[in-house]
């Protein structure tokens, strides 16, 4: 019975008509704190795992999933493909990739005066719209294929230059041509035949042109830099270790997940700052329970002494008001799993709901590349939240219990009269 004391007593004590109405309020308050915090935190977490997300799908509608590549460039590059993309019976459960060939270069892209750097791409005009047709927001890929050195440009590279279809630029590579007058960069005057929007640094800095005039522009001839592949699922790129054991020495195999680490490298930490920043309102909830646990042993001095009369020993009481200050904690921290998932999963349909009543708009499609909220909850990110909400919890309970435990049966009961 001794043993079950702790669990007993603490439960009544966290579920009781209080007396003390401001105890109660202080108790409630930090349940609420608590909810409150581990709420804020799951929802925030799951926003930003969606733009995360966001950001890679519509990067990897353009770029692509991996690249192989040598340093002398490709000739023979249909047999590769070929004999990359075949499949044995064996391997009928999986999909092969889609692979094509493509020549990046880079260059300086000039028009009225503006100047930006750019990383030319040169594909073939099917791939050009498979990438690009639901993203084009002006022009026409189709003039891609049928008129010479046409290109298409990213969307804030187009407003930076204040370029639009039709209008004429000049590109300037890093190479020289050698005249008897001097040596001179080599230029070459494109059209601008569409301008698509991704949402992101793509749009920034890369331009597409057909693969036929990519290859006469950068001299590659019946060369081209390597192949694009593109895998039914990027995120796995379920495959791609049998192609790297078909693949020759001297070939090199990337993947988006290399070429971009910097930039999931920053989302990263910027997610794991801003969670651990967020965590201070939970240790600020802990502080609550603190408040609240210490203000319940004041209360329950002689209830205390009552205990240590009949045999209770200082574990068994500091027990107690741990048991009472975790049922506070893992209420809240209950409340604030259902709200937090709760929102994570429809905060979507929540902002659009309060758009419409408020009659405004948190992401204005005119400057956005989104029109509602993304959310992506992640069940890791759910399991981190609450150790760590629990870590506070019990590290909350720690001073008030030991105070509980050392209260002087003696002066408990003198005190009292």
């Amino acid at each position: 019975m001794i043993s079950n004391l702790p669990l007993f007593v603490g439960l009544r004590y966290a579920f009781s008509n209080r007396r003390d109405g401001f105890l109660s309020f202080v108790s409630l308050f930090s349940l609420g704190a608590m909810a409150l915090g581990v709420t804020v935190l799951i929802v925030v977490l799951s926003v930003m795992n969606g733009f995360d997300r966001e950001i890679k799908d519509r990067m990897l509608d353009i770029l692509p999933h991996a690249t192989i590549t040598r340093p002398e460039g490709l000739q023979d590059w249909q047999q590769i493909r070929d004999q990359l993309t075949s499949q044995s019976p064996a391997d009928s459960t999986t999909t092969s990739p889609y692979a094509s060939p493509f020549v990046d270069g880079q260059g300086l892209v000039a028009f009225d005066g503006r100047y930006q750097p750019l990383s030319l791409q040169g594909v073939e005009l099917e791939d050009a719209h498979t990438m690009l047709d639901a993203h084009l927001i002006a022009g026409d890929l189709d003039i891609l294929g049928h008129r010479r050195f046409g290109v298409v440009l990213g969307q804030m590279l187009a407003r930076n230059l204040g370029v639009v279809p039709g209008d004429k630029v000049l590109i300037t590579l890093p190479e020289l041509n050698i005249t008897p007058a001097g040596a001179f960069p080599r230029v070459k005057r494109m059209i601008v035949v569409g301008v698509f929007q991704v949402g992101g640094q793509v749009d920034s800095h890369v331009a597409f042109m057909h693969l036929p005039d990519a290859q006469t522009l950068f001299r590659t001839g019946t060369y081209v830099d390597g192949l694009r592949l593109w895998f039914d699922d990027p995120y796995t790129l379920s495959g791609i270790e049998d192609i790297r054991s078909k693949l020759d020495k001297g070939f090199v195999l990337s993947t988006w997940q290399q070429d971009a680490s910097d930039l999931f490298n920053a989302l990263r930490l910027e997610k794991t700052m801003v969670g651990i920043l967020l965590s201070v309102i939970i240790g600020v909830a802990a502080f609550n329970i603190i408040a609240a646990l210490v203000l319940m042993v004041n209360e329950k001095r002689s209830d205390i002494a009552v205990l240590r009369s009949y045999g209770a020993s200082p574990v068994t009481i500091a027990r107690i008001f741990r048991v009472q200050g975790c049922v506070l904690g893992l209420a809240g921290i209950a409340l604030g799993v259902v709200l937090g998932c709760f929102l994570a999963i429809n905060i979507g349909a929540v902002v659009a709901g309060l758009e419409a009543l408020f009659n405004f708009n948190v992401f204005d499609p005119s400057l956005f590349f989104i029109s509602q909220l993304p959310s992506r909850l992640q069940w890791q990110d759910v399991t981190w939240v609450v150790s760590i909400s629990l870590l506070l919890t019990l590290v909350a309970t720690s001073y008030p219990a030991w105070q509980a435990s050392r209260v002087n049966p003696a002066e408990a009961l003198q005190s009292e009269h």
